[in-house]
């Protein structure tokens, strides 16, 4: 297996690293002072919609998407060291087109959409004239097990009729989501549970769709985009609205969350790259007991150790995109799973050091340790949560020294 950076590569990250140093992180405090001086915090924020054009024109636009005439064309490998640098600014990555849910969705669309569904909702999308939200998650059961949702998916006619709710969805809260994409049940007598969900695109302004209450994290509201509690009620889409195909829900969560979790965990790395540059910094200019905080043991141990863990991560998420893009999603479920528990632990770790080392201040939002801790922390739950990808890591390794089992009775032989 080779890592290195092919001269695509090298130069995409040369232009990317040399866009936010002149327009991103100059920008930074601006984008915090304009958020918090706007009367409606669910508008966009006038900067990132300054940057889109010259994102766009500067050619690092839909870098994420893979196999496609409409992005770079990038593997999950080549895309990896490029959604490092974007999270190190988590707001950066809209200004490329590059954030989540919408680059999840656009891939599904592009992946398993018809021609139609890609015309109405993956060409703005793509151009960044909307944006959209993905719907999943549901308050009354445990979704970790996604064959517990309960949202019906109901065939009438030349219709579709969903009922049910959902939270935790996230985009809804922008103005310009202007399409959900939705799983529920629709063949909840199927013998194979994992054949009775399936996807449907549904239009933000579909009546029996209500928003009841936008969901705060640890906080933070994040909006424009933020988190939502969604009630459907007899919501009405046309047939074609369905993604694939009946029962083909599974199918498309695997082929759309396979490519999110190496972009949510190089975000990660990203995110501890930029708390271990601050931990550093700040123990250079700290004087506490009449020495800098560099020259206390401890603090010197935890840079060290900081800078371990993020190079594991950041090389385990690296052979996890290879072996996708060598073997596909399914077949690389382990190393998928292994970088979803490392890479958001690990940054965890380092941020909260950071934190400590920052003293009273690292809690405050004078500095953006607290959002950055909650957006790592919120990772160890999205996209499944820990305590699942362990469980399946540890099922898969003791398959590996289970007796064979005959194939006639199902015994071990």
């Amino acid at each position: 297996m080779d890592f290195a950076y092919s001269p695509k590569v090298q130069d995409l990250r040369a232009r990317l690293q040399a866009f936010m140093d002149e327009h991103i992180i100059p920008n930074h405090r601006l984008h915090h002072e304009q958020q918090a001086a706007m009367t409606d915090r669910w508008q966009p924020v006038p900067i990132t919609e300054e940057l889109k054009p010259k994102a766009r024109s500067a050619g690092l636009w839909n870098l994420f998407l893979p196999a496609s005439s409409h992005g770079a064309g990038l593997t999950n490998l080549e895309y990896a060291p490029l959604a490092e640098i974007m999270g190190r600014i988590p707001w950066s990555s809209e200004v490329f087109n590059c954030s989540a849910p919408d680059t999840g969705n656009m891939e599904t669309i592009e992946r398993y959409g018809t021609e139609e569904q890609k015309r109405r909702w993956l060409a703005p999308l793509l151009a960044g004239e909307i944006r959209s939200c993905f719907a999943m998650t549901e308050p009354d059961v445990a979704s970790s097990d996604a064959t517990n949702i309960q949202t019906r998916i109901e065939r009438r006619g030349d219709h579709y009729v969903i009922n049910g709710r959902k939270w935790w969805s996230s985009g809804a809260g922008d103005p310009r989501c202007a399409v959900f994409i939705v799983m529920g049940k629709s063949s909840p007598d199927h013998p194979d549970k994992y054949r009775q969900q399936s996807m449907i695109l549904v239009p933000r302004d579909t009546p029996g769709l209500t928003i009841r209450r936008m969901l705060p994290v640890f906080g933070f509201d994040d909006a424009p985009h933020g988190h939502a509690e969604l009630l459907f009620e007899d919501v009405r889409v046309p047939a074609e609205n369905i993604l694939l195909g009946e029962g083909r829900g599974f199918e498309i969560a695997q082929g759309r969350l396979g490519p999110g979790r190496i972009h949510h965990c190089m975000r990660a790395i990203g995110l501890a790259e930029r708390a271990l540059e601050m931990m550093c910094r700040r123990s250079l200019e700290r004087r506490p007991f009449g020495k800098p905080l560099a020259e206390q043991g401890v603090m010197v141990e935890r840079i060290a150790k900081s800078r371990i863990l993020i190079d594991q991560a950041r090389l385990l998420t690296l052979h996890a995109a290879w072996r996708m893009d060598m073997v596909g999603n399914k077949e690389a479920r382990t190393e998928i799973a292994e970088i979803k528990v490392a890479a958001p632990e690990m940054a965890c770790q380092v941020i909260d050091w950071a934190i400590q080392a920052h003293g009273a201040a690292g809690v405050t939002e004078d500095f953006d340790l607290a959002y950055m801790f909650k957006i790592a922390r919120t990772l160890r739950i999205v996209d499944g949560p820990d305590e699942v990808h362990r469980f399946q890591l540890g099922r898969m390794e003791l398959n590996k020294y289970r007796p064979p089992r005959n194939s006639q009775t199902g015994a071990a032989s």
